[in-house]
């Protein structure tokens, strides 16, 4: 018989000295607790320092999702009812995400000196690699809210290599023109920086409305403490440069972009003609019915599930099911692929309420969704 030899199995999580089963327990239920709240890091730039708030871990051969958040706004009031959104979950499990609060938006921040000179939009752009390389990251999908879609956006023209994919909310890639900046002036005449920042988020039928959500954000922005860096955030959003965006010419995004922006909104004319400008092929322009200026805070669950499809096509969570969308009443698919930025002739498809995904559509489509 063969002489048995003594085989000495390790613990894979060996137990710390004096721990017990129990408080290993407690310990890693801590430790889930921690990355569910997010944990949030500064980092030094050439522009200054920046603040962002990281959830989850890293997943192998995946991207971070990497948000940015608009004028007016911290991370938290921009992305969160997204991001806790129910159907959101099963994104957020499979991706690592890293959400920036622009200089002095975070919460508690200290107010700026008086002549304290804030980063351009530019600028701005300029301080995402300084984040990435301090988490090790190497590649991102991008998902930003006017100015924080244009901050993306300039990252994405200087760094493609990093960038996987784009959700860009309201952008307005253009400077501001004389007449913008005739009309900026005398808006500034008579309404008070809060006003104009809420016009700048909110279409006029909601603030006219003055619903719940209107009623909270006035109050967000009115009284936040940190009022005066808010201010140099507009004016740093107010004197961006134009993008030059060309189709077809060397100026361009080169991942695939989700266009999106609310039926009425502010935006919607700017982000239109953005669509006009990028590549047909990587673009998808989705205009979102009964959602206003925020599409983010108002409609959630048709968000989720057109970054879900977004996703998708990237060649991420092939088997996620879509159901929101599937079961509205209308998905519009309406060719945008015209040069000047005409639009065709919209086609209509009908949507079986059994349907487990959306209609795949031409490159380049618009996504009219009404439920």
């Amino acid at each position: 018989m063969a002489e048995l030899q003594e085989v000495q199995i390790t613990e894979e999580k060996p137990l710390l000295p004096g721990q017990t089963p129990e408080t290993a327990k407690e310990a890693e239920l801590a430790a889930q607790i921690l990355l569910d709240q997010g944990q949030t890091h500064s980092v030094e730039t050439p522009y200054g320092s920046v603040t962002f708030t990281v959830y989850g871990t890293p997943k192998p051969k995946r991207p971070a999702i990497f948000t940015y958040h608009d004028v007016g706004l911290n991370y938290k009031s921009c992305f969160q009812p997204l991001f806790q959104f129910g159907d959101m979950q099963e994104i957020i499990q499979n991706f690592v995400r890293v959400h920036v609060d622009a200089p002095g938006m975070e919460e508690g921040a200290p107010v700026f000196p008086l002549g304290y000179q804030y980063p351009s939009l530019d600028q701005l752009a300029d301080m995402i690699p300084c984040i990435l390389q301090y988490l090790n990251f190497s590649t991102i999908i991008g998902v930003g809210v006017g100015a924080g879609a244009y901050i993306l956006s300039r990252y994405a023209l200087t760094h493609p290599d990093t960038v996987e994919g784009l959700v860009l909310i309201n952008i307005d890639p253009n400077a501001k023109g004389w007449m913008d900046w005739a009309a900026h002036k005398l808006t500034g005449l008579t309404s008070s920086i809060p006003e104009m920042i809420l016009g700048h988020l909110f279409s006029q039928e909601e603030l006219s409305g003055s619903s719940e959500l209107i009623q909270k954000y006035r109050n967000i922005i009115t009284h936040a403490p940190n009022l005066e860096n808010i201010e140099l955030y507009w004016n740093s959003y107010n004197n961006r440069r134009d993008l030059n965006f060309e189709r077809g010419g060397e100026v361009t995004l080169k991942c695939p972009v989700m266009l999106v922006v609310g039926d009425q909104a502010p935006h919607e004319d700017a982000v239109v003609e953005c669509n006009s400008k990028l590549d047909p092929t990587q673009t998808s322009f989705l205009k979102m019915a009964d959602s206003g200026g925020q599409p983010q805070l108002t409609q959630p669950g048709k968000l989720t599930e057109a970054f879900k499809y977004f996703l998708q096509g990237m060649g991420y969570m092939a088997s996620s099911c879509m159901t929101r969308l599937s079961r509205s009443r209308t998905a519009s698919l309406t060719s945008s692929a015209s040069i000047d930025g005409n639009r065709s002739r919209s086609r209509t498809l009908s949507q079986s309420s059994e349907s487990g995904t959306l209609p795949s559509g031409p490159p380049g489509h618009t996504m009219e969704v009404s439920c």
